[in-house]
This record gives structure tokens, sequence and C-alpha cells, in this order.
């Protein structure tokens, strides 16, 4: 159905990502461990590397904070442990406001990180051209591709800011604590709406616009879906190298929070 392909796209796309961010995260953090046998030293080293993500990631929350005129207190971009034995790689004190305020605060990250993702994903590294290839299902063309892709100016700056602020722009379970109260209160319109007889109007004047949103977040996380496989299989491959040199194995029980 042409009106719903939006969110099939949306869901195909992000879906990976949820399942592959934290695996890249914990794969770095193990080959860290690993190498330097200090859980201190692992956490700097994964903050420094991540440094440029986190301080967007925060700075995003506060900036879209006092653009909407809600009250903000400490900005952190250092790592802390968590009481439930997280990692907490920054945070952003901020106060109460409306759900809507609080949402879009939550959000912040996802749209400044998005974007930025999509520009470089898109426009420097012309990932695009990997997906129509792999749509395609041409092999012999994408490995062609892929061979390429590293001669284009700038190449590994560009995939190192876009790995970076694709693995820290996702809100976390903080940045969502209102989004479950606001999307409730939109369904119960939306369904007031479409009893009331605005069904049709609704799926002409802004069901487009929503499908087309819809696919413009598909395409950002099919980005960041393409950075994080090119980096995890590398990263994997060095972790059992290290382990296999050193004859020790790693367990880590939970991921970052940002």
């Amino acid at each position: 159905m042409p009106l719903l392909d939006g969110i099939a796209w949306l869901l195909l796309s992000l879906v990976p990502l949820l399942f592959i961010q934290p695996r890249l995260h914990h794969e770095m953090q193990t080959l860290f461990l690993l190498i330097t046998r200090r859980v201190d030293i692992t956490i700097i080293v994964f903050s420094v590397l991540f440094l440029p993500g986190i301080l967007l990631h925060e700075a995003s929350h506060y900036l879209m904070a006092r653009l909407l005129g809600v009250y903000t207190g400490r900005f952190s971009i250092l790592p802390s442990d968590l009481r439930d034995g997280r990692l907490q790689l920054g945070f952003v004190e901020i106060g109460k406001a409306g759900l809507l305020r609080e949402s879009l605060i939550g959000a912040a990250p996802l749209l400044v990180g998005g974007t930025f993702v999509a520009y470089a994903g898109l426009i420097q590294l012309e990932f695009d051209t990997l997906w129509v290839i792999i749509a395609q299902g041409d092999v012999a063309a994408l490995v062609d591709a892929l061979i390429i892709l590293p001669h284009q100016p700038d190449f590994w700056l560009w995939l190192y800011f876009t790995i970076i602020v694709s693995s820290t722009m996702m809100p976390s379970s903080t940045d969502r604590r209102a989004w479950g109260s606001l999307g409730l209160i939109m369904g119960v319109l939306l369904v007031i709406a479409v009893w009331a007889g605005a069904g049709g109007w609704l799926l002409e004047n802004l069901a487009p616009g929503l499908n087309r949103t819809f696919r413009a977040m598909a395409v950002v996380f099919g980005v960041a879906v393409v950075v994080h496989v090119l980096l995890l299989f590398p990263v994997v491959l060095l972790k059992r190298l290290v382990s296999s040199i050193t004859g020790v194995e790693v367990v880590q029980k939970s991921a970052p929070k940002t």
C-alpha cells in the first residue's frame, strides 16, 4: 500500500539499528578491555572516541530546552557510573516541562544527529549508491563500490563522524519518558477525529506529509545501519584475534547510556 510504504521502510531500517548499535558498543568496549586490561582506561578510551557524538547529543538537549524556555542546570560530557551498574556518558539537567516540550527535548539528539547523518552519509559519503546496489543484489558491483569509497575526499573523517553521531543520536529511556503519554493522547485524538468523520481529510492532507517524513527517517537509519555494519565486522574479528592471542575472554553486562 503506497500510503504506508514509509512506515515499512522505517521499520526495516530502525529495527536492525536497535540490535546492531548496542552490539557494536559491546564489542568495542570488550576489545578495549582486552587490550588495556583496565576498566577505568576502557571507559576513558571509549568516552574520548565517542566524545563528538556525546557532545552533540547533550548539546541538542540543552539548546532545545533553552529554545523552548525550559530551565537547564548542570551539563556534563564526562562518564559516570549509575546505581544500577550502567555507564552514563553525559547528561543535562532539565527542569519540568509539559509533555510536548519534554518530548521535543528528548527527541532533539535524534533530530540534530539524524540531519548530520543524512548529510554526511548521502552527500559526503554517497552511501545512497550502496543502497541502490544492495537493493539490486549485484555482489560484484557492491565489491567495486566498497573499493572505490575510501578514495573519496576526507572519507575516513566523514566516516568516523557518521559512525560516532549515528551511535549516540538515539534517545535514551529517560529521553523517551514523555513519548508514551504524548503518543497515547495523539492516538485518542486521531480516533476521535476519524469517528467524527475527518478520516478522509486526514488521509488526503496529513498522510502524504507523514509518509515523506517516515521515508526520510528510514534513509537516516539506513545510513546508520550501513556504517555500523562496516565497523562491526572488523571490530569483532579484531576482538577475537586479541582474545585468541591473549587467551582472555571478557563478558560485558551493560551498554553505555547517553
